[in-house]
This record gives C-alpha cells, structure tokens and sequence, in this order.
C-alpha cells in the first residue's frame, strides 16, 4: 500500500480508482465465473483486521503464520483455543477475551500436551517471528521420510538420545562445579536441554580469553563453541535404541559410562541417524586425523567433504567469524599487535591439501548411539584447541607501512596436532624454533630449540608451557621469549659491567702494593 501511495501521489484518487476498476475488467477478476475473486478476499481480510478486537487480530496473525510455515491451523468451538497442528506435533494456545496469551502447550507423538515456556514467552511479547522461527526448528525435527508410525519411533529415539546425553552429563558433575570447568572437563561439556523448537547443544570449548572475559564481567555469559544434538534422514537403514541404555552409575564417577547392549535396549531399523551439528549450521575446519578418528568413534562416513590446507581453512574461518559478512583474503601474513613490544609478522604456511595433515570443513557428524559422544567431544575440543592457537595469530591487518622494527614468525605445521613457530634469536643471528604440541584440549606441550652455537635462553619449555596454557595465544609466547630474552641481555650486561669493576678494583690494589 505504501508503494502505490509513493507511486500515485500526483495522481488524483479518482484516476487511480479508475485504473483499477479498468484492470479488473479487462482480467475479468469480477466475472461470475470466480465465486470470491482475489481482490475481494484481500479486501476481506483488510477490512476484518481493520475492525477486529484483540482476540481476533491475535487469531489471525497466528493463522497466516501457521500456513506461511505449511501447517494447518484450526480454532476451537468456544473460539478460545488455536491449534496448530503437523503430522507429528501439535500445540495449543489458550487465548483470554483481551486477546493475551493465558497458555501455550506443545505435544510431540505419544506425549500429552505440556506447556512451553520458550512459546509462551515469545507471543505474551508478540515476538511472532522469533515464534516462526520455532516453529521452523520443531519441522526441521521431523525432516524423515515415512509414515507416522515411522515419524513417531524417530521421535521416541530421538527422546532416548536426549535422556542418555543428560545422564552422562550428570555422571561427570561434581558439587560446586561451575559451568566453565563443565564446559571444558564434562563428559558431553555443557549441556543445554531441547526448549520448544530449541535442539539441546553441548557447548565444549572456551578460550583463554573468553574465559578471562566473562571473569572479569560479573554476570557476562559468553557463549563458547558448541554443537547440536539433532536428529535426520539417513541413505541407509541403521538399529537406534529407542529408550535410554546408559547404566546408571554413581554422580560424578570419572570411569567411563556403561551402555546396555543394543539387544538388551528396544530398538528399532530406521533410515535415519542422530547428528551433532555445529552451532547455526556453520561448517567448523577439521584436520583429516580428526575426521578420521570421528569416522572410527562412529562407524559412519562424515560426508560431503572439500578437502584443503587445514591452516588456510583455520584462517578462513577466523576471519568470518569476526567478519559475518565475509572478509576473504588470499594472504598468509598478518600483522599483530601487543602492548609492551614491536609489532609481530606472522606468516602461516598452508601446507598441502592432499596430506595426512590437510582438513575440511564439516557441518555435521553423524552417528547412531550416545556412547559414541564423550569421545567425539574429546576430539572436538581437541581440534578447537588447535585452531584457537593457529588463529591467533590471524589478524584483519596484513601490512604494516613501517617495518623496521617487526619481528617475523614463520608458522608450519608438523603434524595434524602439532606446529612450529620459527623465529631470529633475540641475541644471536641464527634462528630458533618453539614446537607446540596439542595433545588435549587441557594438556599443550611447548619446546624451544636454538642453534648449538648459540648461547642458551633462559625460558625452560616448563615455563613456555605454563605460559601457554594460561593464555592460549602464540603471539603472547613470543612476547614473553623475547621479554626473558630482554632481562637475559641486561642481567649478562650488569655482570659483565661488575666484572669490569672488579678486575679494575684489582689492577688499582695491585699497582698501590708495588709503590
């Protein structure tokens, strides 16, 4: 309406009228053949909502929502009650004569309704897209091909997987254990159960600086990586235990999880299979040992996959975080600034794309029982644990106007979980080489290696090791060798002064004993 107001404005109201009514004969929208022509049912619905109370408005907003989203929509004889219903869910809102929502309640295949606070909240604030979007994220559950019956033991598996992450996430939580030693030392990391149309998520990792963020912030929640449990169509039939299998075993137990076996547990064949996707379907890099070693958890092909350089893929994805709409740069250089040294010049190398040390970038990993999971968590935090370290020393800065003062880094990798960084000795003209070793998430290993001729730094691997374990940033390493290297210079160049002093002191008592 805005739009034909903009564009008739010069135009007289009686001409425009005119225009219209010449359309509508010249399509015959008004013949006796059409009972309601399109025209008349927009103006319907116009008029209707023009003079509607609260009540029907809200019913009439909801009813287009439902069939935007394919769905049907039906409203109950006492006209108090909408329902919304699918060939596997349906949900109830319970609406006052004011037109406010009094009860939003959601039941999935075999369940009685319950209410959902998430939907209920979202139309009391008649935030209708946000509940859409829920609405979208409970279909995208039931994307199987199938019959009810079929739909419904998707479903029933689906609940079983969900039981079973919740126990294993109490089996490694302790009393007092806060929710960022969860995140890194849980058996599932932190888990945030399924709401509405909200899949549950295990968030597994938080860097350093994340850590230290929300520290320093009370009441700051900072979301860390994570994945989420869904389940979806598979090309082949696989057996998924429809009820839980974990044994249960003693509150914080550190042992690993006892399953029953899949024929002690309900199960049914399905042509789907449970997934942890990555969090808003974003594809995470992976190096290739890691998908291989998922693929070996699992027993089921991570697919899809465009091999690459895994460094380039880290840098890549670094960048688009920081930059959602997209920052693409072909360089490997970046420049990185700290306060308290010059300037640091990383380049990273890409490595070989067909390599064992090469990746891809993944958006899903499937897989078909709960046991699988802690362990599939372990090597996620694993691999995220590398790429925090590779990219920080990514930057959006790639060219520095003055550079007399840069210190240069070359970055390679070793292997798929190990790195070096390549550097000039800080008081020598060789160079020399710190090897970072990811063995966990929780367990990084750091060694310095310098020319045999050249003297010896004062930074012992237990030290460099320490350091990067509490910051998790290359660029912080570098500055404290270089720092250690300072106060080497300036111890060595005191003793040197002192022992001038001395063999002078001596000089001077000698020559007084002659006279």
């Amino acid at each position: 309406m805005e739009k034909l107001r903009l564009k008739f404005s010069q135009k007289p109201w009686s001409e425009t009228m005119e225009l219209v009514r010449l359309s509508m004969d010249k399509h015959s929208w008004t013949s006796s053949k059409t009972s309601e022509s399109p025209i008349s049912i927009c103006l319907e619905k116009i008029q209707r909502t023009l003079h509607a109370g609260p009540l029907a408005s809200t019913m009439n907003k909801l009813s287009l929502l439902s069939n935007r989203k394919g769905l049907n929509y039906y409203v109950s004889p006492s006209g108090a009650v909408c329902y919304i219903t699918s060939k596997s869910f349906y949900i109830e809102i319970h609406l006052e004569k004011d037109g406010k929502v009094a009860d939003v309640r959601l039941a999935h295949p075999g369940k009685k309704p319950l209410t959902c606070e998430d939907l209920l909240q979202l139309l009391r604030m008649e935030n209708f897209d946000a509940f859409g979007n829920m609405l979208a994220d409970m279909l995208n559950i039931y994307q199987i091909p199938g019959s009810s019956e079929t739909k419904s033991k998707v479903f029933a598996a689906f609940l079983a997987l969900e039981k079973d992450l919740c126990s294993l996430s109490a089996l490694s939580r302790t009393p007092g254990m806060d929710r960022v030693t969860e995140i890194l030392c849980g058996k599932v990391g932190y888990l945030n159960p399924r709401s509405g149309g909200s899949p549950m998520n295990l968030e597994f990792y938080l860097s350093q600086y994340q850590i230290l963020e929300e520290q320093l912030t009370p009441g700051l929640k900072i979301d860390g990586r994570k994945v989420l449990v869904i389940i979806g169509g598979a090309d082949s039939v696989h057996r998924l235990p429809l009820a839980p299998s974990l044994v249960n075993s003693p509150i914080g137990g550190h042992g690993s999880p006892r399953f029953l076996p899949l024929k002690e547990v309900i199960s049914a064949p399905l042509s789907a299979c449970f997934f942890l996707m990555f969090y808003q379907n974003c594809p995470f890099p992976l190096s290739s040992s890691s998908i291989h070693k998922l693929q070996e958890l699992t027993g089921l092909p991570v697919a899809r996959l465009k091999p690459g350089p895994l460094h380039e893929l880290i840098v890549q994805f670094a960048l688009s975080e920081n930059h959602p709409h997209g920052l693409i740069t072909s360089t490997s250089s970046f420049i990185v600034s700290l306060p308290g040294c010059p300037k640091h010049s990383y380049f990273l190398d890409k490595g070989i794309e067909k390599s064992d040390m090469a990746g891809a970038m993944v958006k899903k990993i499937p897989f078909t029982h709960p046991k699988c999971v802690p362990d599939m968590i372990e090597v996620l935090r694993r691999q995220a644990a590398y790429n925090t370290l590779i990219s920080s020393c990514v930057s959006e800065t790639t060219e520095c106007e003055d550079s007399t003062d840069l210190l240069h880094f070359d970055v390679f990798q070793q292997k798929a979980t190990s790195f070096s960084v390549t550097f000039q000795h800080p008081l020598e003209e060789n160079l020399a080489c710190v090897m970072v070793d990811v063995l966990s998430s929780r367990d990084v290993i750091c060694t310095l290696h310098t020319h045999s001729e050249d003297g010896a730094l004062i930074c012992s691997n237990d030290y460099l090791t320490r350091v990067l374990k509490r910051c998790m940033s290359i660029p912080v390493l570098m500055r404290a060798i270089f720092k250690k290297a300072t106060q080497q210079k300036a111890e060595e160049t005191s003793l040197s002064k002192d022992g001038v002093c001395e063999e002078n002191c001596k000089d001077q008592q000698v020559e007084h004993n002659q006279q």
